[in-house]
């Protein structure tokens, strides 16, 4: 064999491996981006059951005060919350408060039921509803007694609301009180002939327009208006004296809207003594572990009030502004 037929070989031979390095090469990057991808689709179905985890652990946390809160004891007190304006499209609207309230005379453990108060007031028929219904649960449970326990404040539609209570507690610096009725609102009259605005407001109906307060008040339509408060307060007084009976120690100022600390509501008979829902349940009801019936919303339910709110006021802000208030 020449020196000639050596080289020639020896390129021959170099020739035929170039391709498989080409091809070992190509195969590993093939295999490498094959890799990837099962990585990269591992880490998306991770993140995917890891989110889904995450919601479903909000949705529990946001209903464990529905689910959980039941005790495993014998005999308890059963508490409510009646807490902030009592309203149709308030989380204290009478439906919820309601709903806790069946609950709890409901369970077989309950000896005792506390509805803890704090709330300026709201509606007249929210409260209404509610006074109602304690009344309703006191007469089908005579075994069950009912205790308010006010906290901060339970001025107006709450004190209403839980006139119907067996008693009515609260601390000595509570605000309790204000038994009246309102109905605000503003008057532009002079305002808009200073600016140079004509008001244009068309109806069908002499009264339709009722208060408008673009315009000046009709006398005949504030004295309508006033009988309607006069009303709405005489059977707020009526409802207080049917609760408290002889408990209360009438004034001339009681049903003035006037409000007063729980000390001094407890000499008025507006309150029967001081004390807390601890106290209420370990002194008087005599079962000192508590469990909480409070009506509690879970994320869609807050969304779906806070959307239906925003599309009532929209709608009905001129008819919901007049409406009586008690606070």
């Amino acid at each position: 064999m020449t020196d000639n037929d050596t080289v020639t070989q020896s390129s021959s031979g170099a020739e035929g491996r170039l391709p498989n390095w080409e091809h070992d090469l190509l195969q590993r990057l093939a295999f490498a981006s094959l890799t990837e991808q099962r990585r990269a689709r591992r880490w998306k179905i991770f993140f995917r059951f890891f989110f889904a985890g995450y919601l479903v652990l909000i949705l529990v946390l946001a209903q464990s005060d529905n689910w959980g809160g039941k005790s495993l004891a014998s005999r308890y007190t059963a508490l409510v919350d009646l807490e902030g304006e009592i309203s149709a499209n308030s989380i204290a609207n009478a439906d919820n408060v309601i709903s806790g309230l069946r609950a709890a005379f409901e369970s077989s453990a309950t000896v005792g039921v506390v509805l803890r108060a704090n709330s300026p007031g709201g509606s007249p028929v929210q409260s209404g509803y509610i006074n109602d219904e304690i009344r309703r649960l006191r007469a089908k449970y005579p075994k069950i007694p009912l205790y308010a326990v006010i906290g901060d404040v339970c001025a107006s539609g709450c004190y209403y609301a839980v006139a119907a209570a067996d008693k009515i507690y609260a601390d000595k610096a509570s605000i309790v009180g204000s038994i009246g009725v309102l109905m605000n609102g503003f008057g532009f009259v002079d305002s808009m002939k200073k600016l140079g605005v004509e008001r244009r407001l068309m109806t069908a109906g002499e009264h339709k327009g009722f208060l408008d307060p673009f315009g000046p008040v009709k006398p005949g339509e504030a004295k309508f208006a006033q009988g309607l408060l006069d009303q709405i307060h005489q059977q707020f007084i009526d409802t207080v004296r049917h609760g408290r009976g002889q408990s209360l120690v009438e004034t001339k100022d009681m049903f003035s809207g006037l409000f007063w600390t729980g000390e001094a509501a407890v000499k008025m008979g507006l309150v029967d003594n001081i004390g807390s829902a601890g106290y209420v349940a370990r002194e008087v009801i005599g079962a000192e572990e508590i469990v909480d019936f409070t009506f509690r919303e879970n994320v869609f339910d807050r969304f779906a009030r806070r959307l239906g709110t925003a599309m009532a006021q929209t709608m009905s802000a001129d008819i919901l502004g007049r409406a009586p208030v008690l606070k």
